[in-house]
């Protein structure tokens, strides 16, 4: 796997100099200033470009943008409303100036209104660090008493509505804005801070759209856009919803192996692609992930690697970002299922045989709790789960007479006869 690192641009606290200590190869990051629906100009991506390759004091990073993370979909775009066919264009026009400058991994979501949602994003552990949690019963208190959405209290079961009645009468109003705050954090990096009012409006336009139909204009949008990325050699890849499971009324069709295999078929091309995130899918128990990623393989352009602890059975569920080796989510055996893809795609041949992966997310341990880093982008909690992902990675190579990557390309021999006499490469 190659291992790359998140980066927010030059107002991140995590520097590119970190990136480079922390042992990254490369870098992940966006246009988090241009509004969504506009074109990512030359200039603009070439300036970030160059913001990548040098350290703060002038020097070259050996660093490169490798990764767009994220292009993001419009709203307009996902409601088929106003806009939305010239937001269409300028998205090719965005991947045409991507692919020129050379990068060619395009990570995107189509999750309506907001992106990740946590209701605490400083949640305390017991070893004195913080990380973020998603509580459902907190999460249920902001939509029916804070946000105090329409059909809130349906969407709930009793048990879990009286409970946050319970729990919001007990909040103060300092712990009442910071739980709204926390909910409408949104996308990291984005400039898009919405209200709650403008929350509930955002919401409104969803009225009349559920899950076939927000489906239907996601295939229109591939059919439009993968094309254009084929065509230039790109590689798009769809991340799940965050928490994988409805929220607020919106409808969720990136949640499953279900879901990734609809919109994968709908549009079958290699430029049509997945961003594994074992944090979002490990939200849910029925999400297999070592046989996602054995039946998802060919289609798996980039991993984040990263875990989550279910607080309860069932879905959903509160649950909140563990260590990256603890956790529900077995991360050796996702570790082991990606080298075994990756041996895969080496006896086919193919260009794209190494799998990018960042270690998502991290908890705020030492210094990372006074630097004030981006939520969930903390600077010694990633370079803590990168140093562990590694380890398992070479663990795993090692692990097998000396030579994992002989030993996987053995059981490749084995599942592919045709591939005969090929050779995996280092």
């Amino acid at each position: 796997m190659r291992h790359v690192w998140r980066w927010f641009g030059p107002v991140d606290k995590v520097t590119i100099a970190d990136a480079r200590q922390a042992g990254a190869q490369g870098i992940v990051t966006a246009l988090h200033h241009v509004p969504h629906g506009a074109v990512w100009l030359p200039a603009e991506i070439e300036r970030r470009q160059r913001e990548v390759a040098s350290l703060p004091d002038g020097s070259a990073s050996e660093l490169s943008w490798e990764i767009v993370e994220s292009l993001p979909v419009s709203e307009a775009i996902k409601t088929q409303v106003g806009e939305w066919r010239s937001h269409l264009a300028n998205y090719r026009t965005s991947l045409e100036n991507l692919a020129r400058a050379g990068i060619s991994v395009i990570c995107y979501n189509f999750m309506p209104v907001l992106d990740w949602t946590r209701t605490d994003l400083a949640w305390r552990l017991p070893h004195g660090g913080t990380t973020m949690r998603f509580d459902l019963i907190d999460f249920a208190a902001f939509d029916i008493h804070i946000l105090k959405r329409q059909a809130a209290p349906g969407d709930y079961t009793p048990e879990i509505a009286a409970e946050a009645a319970r729990r919001y009468a007990q909040m103060d109003d300092h712990a009442r804005k910071i739980l709204a705050r926390s909910v409408n954090s949104g996308l990291p990096g984005s400039t898009e801070d919405t209200s709650l009012d403008g929350l509930a409006a955002q919401l409104s336009n969803y009225d009349r759209i559920d899950a076939t139909t927000l489906r239907r204009h996601f295939v229109d949008f591939l059919a439009d856009v993968v094309p254009t990325a084929e065509r230039l050699g790109l590689r798009l890849c769809c991340h799940p919803d965050d928490p994988p499971f409805p929220l607020l009324g919106l409808p969720r069709i990136m949640s499953t192996e279900a879901d990734y295999s609809y919109v994968l078929d709908a549009v079958d091309s290699p430029a049509n692609g997945a961003t594994l995130c074992t944090g979002s899918l490990g939200a849910r128990p029925d999400n297999d992930l070592p046989g996602m990623i054995e039946r998802m393989g060919p289609k798996i352009h980039f991993a984040h690697l990263r875990n989550v602890r279910k607080e309860a059975a069932g879905t959903p569920c509160s649950f909140h970002e563990d260590e990256h080796l603890a956790g529900d989510t077995d991360m050796v055996a996702v570790v082991a299922a990606l080298l075994h893809e990756e041996a895969r795609r080496k006896v086919e041949g193919r260009p794209d045989a190494i799998i990018p992966m960042r270690p998502d997310h991290g908890q705020d341990i030492l210094d990372d709790l006074t630097r004030g880093a981006q939520p969930g982008y903390p600077a010694i909690g990633r370079l803590k789960g990168l140093a562990e992902l590694r380890g398992v990675e070479h663990a795993i190579r090692r692990s097998t007479s000396g030579d994992a990557d002989l030993h996987l390309h053995r059981i490749i021999q084995r599942e592919m006869p045709q591939a005969g006499s090929a050779t995996c490469a280092r």
